[in-house]
């Protein structure tokens, strides 16, 4: 694994993700500076001592060069800024990060969803034009599935072997890509952001499980979220939703691989089938389900995945009908509109733009 030496990386966010990025950045040598917006959500360890033992894919006791609620103070000289929150927070981060960036560094989004660097993108244009031009937004996605545990360690249960990256506009990913894929070798580039923000499973799978189990999740019953969660049934729901996924990338210029295919790129598992790939992941053998629907695998993955997806069909002339038939459901749920509140083309910039005129700014 080739060594970073000392490199100057910024890590936003205080939940898993920005954790067990933290750490594995400080494995390849680079010099970590982690800001979370409130601190006291950090254990002690973290907070006071700059340090986390984690276990499991990633082993050790990582120390960063600083843990800081001093935005400004954590990204003044960095090369690289990961954002790790969720991402329907990045808005609210772009705003409160622009004031501070300086040329030539690289914003990275480390999940994304769909377009979620074109919206990063937009907000840094809208509030700092001056250095909007000469910084670099890419987007992948989260690589790493881990839990903070109750004794203040990092569980680390696994790490994609692969992803897409991307950037808003494809041609400015060549000058990034090579120090991306020395950082993750499994990344590689994508046609476009469409294509990478829908070459995403969690996006896929997470909104209809909740729905087809959400008296269990009422009940805050305990259970494995993609081994127990799934039948045929809902895999032919998945499967549905997959081919309105891939009607989108079409229309945008680009294609999909198949979602089992997804699965065994990440962690490896029996592609013979949706529902075999699902109950082969090693890593989904253990993974608890949520016990509230008020968490991000309704929130999230329908805001920033299925509300651009239903906008982007529409524009193209594409039926999403099962996907819009989830947003309706959540939103009932969530008692919350996730059309106004969601990634709609106003957000994104591409308000009044046609198909087309999109495909010709992404590519």
């Amino acid at each position: 694994m080739p060594s970073f030496s000392n490199m100057a990386i910024a890590v936003l966010g205080g939940g898993n993700c920005a954790h067990s990025l933290s750490c594995y950045l400080t494995s390849l040598g680079c010099s970590v500076r982690l800001w979370a917006r409130n601190l006291s959500h950090l254990s002690p360890c973290v907070r006071q001592e700059h340090h986390i033992e984690a276990y499991g894919k990633l082993n050790g006791d990582f120390r960063f060069y600083s843990v800081s609620s001093d935005l400004a103070e954590t990204v003044r000289g960095c090369h690289i800024i990961f954002v790790a929150t969720v991402t329907t927070a990045y808005e609210d981060v772009a705003a409160h990060l622009a004031p501070f960036l300086e040329s030539g560094q690289t914003v990275v989004l480390f999940s994304s969803k769909l377009a979620g660097s074109v919206l990063f993108s937009k907000v840094l244009r809208d509030l700092n034009p001056q250095i909007a031009d000469q910084i670099t937004v890419a987007e992948t996605d989260a690589l790493f599935a881990s839990r903070l545990q109750s004794n203040a360690t990092l569980w680390v249960r696994g790490i994609k072997r692969w992803n897409l990256v991307c950037t808003p506009r494809r041609r400015d990913l060549d000058s990034i890509l090579p120090l991306m894929q020395e950082m993750f070798p499994g990344l590689l580039p994508a046609d476009n952001v469409i294509q990478r923000g829908l070459s995403d499973f969690g996006a896929l799978a997470h909104p209809l499980t909740m729905i087809a189990n959400m008296n269990r999740v009422d009940r805050a019953e305990s259970w494995l979220f993609y081994m127990e969660g799934f039948t045929e049934n809902t895999i032919a729901l998945l499967e549905e939703m997959e081919k309105e996924f891939q009607a989108i990338a079409h229309a945008y210029g680009t294609k999909l691989d198949p979602a089992a295919d997804w699965l065994n790129n990440y962690y490896g598992c029996d592609t013979s089938s949706l529902y075999s790939a699902m109950r082969s992941v090693p890593n989904y053998q253990t993974s608890q389900a949520p016990t509230t629907l008020n968490h991000r695998y309704v929130k999230e993955d329908v805001c920033c995945t299925l509300i651009p997806v239903h906008y982007l069909g529409r524009l193209a002339q594409v039926p999403t009908p099962l996907t819009d038939a989830v947003i309706t459901i959540t939103q009932i749920l969530s008692h919350e509109n996730f059309y106004a509140t969601g990634r709609n083309l106003s957000r994104l910039g591409w308000e009044g733009l046609s198909c087309e005129q999109i495909k010709e700014r992404i590519s």
